[in-house]
């Protein structure tokens, strides 16, 4: 799991282009979107996008959870492991 963690890490920051920030100043349980990370909606489509790119997981806007599983990089990850696991 900390394999996955550390590549949605890098997603998030090559994806976004977070030029100031590395895979060690995101903590893996804190929030990605408001006072965590600070990501907004948009960085949330473009790393929906990523995700769905890189994992071949179906998300739909429509679908309530992806608040929940977008929450963290370890929530991100549990959804991933998850998907993977169903294939």
């Amino acid at each position: 799991m900390k394999n996955l963690e550390a590549q949605i890490k890098l997603i998030i920051i090559n994806s976004l282009d977070l030029e100031d920030i590395t895979p060690e100043d995101i903590d893996p349980e804190a929030p990605l979107f408001g006072e965590g990370l600070g990501l907004d909606s948009i960085d949330a489509l473009e790393l929906g996008i990523a995700i769905k790119k890189k994992y071949n997981i179906n998300l739909s806007a429509e679908d309530k959870d992806n608040q929940k599983h977008f929450y963290s990089v370890r929530t991100l990850a549990n959804f991933i492991a998850e998907g993977e696991r169903n294939k």
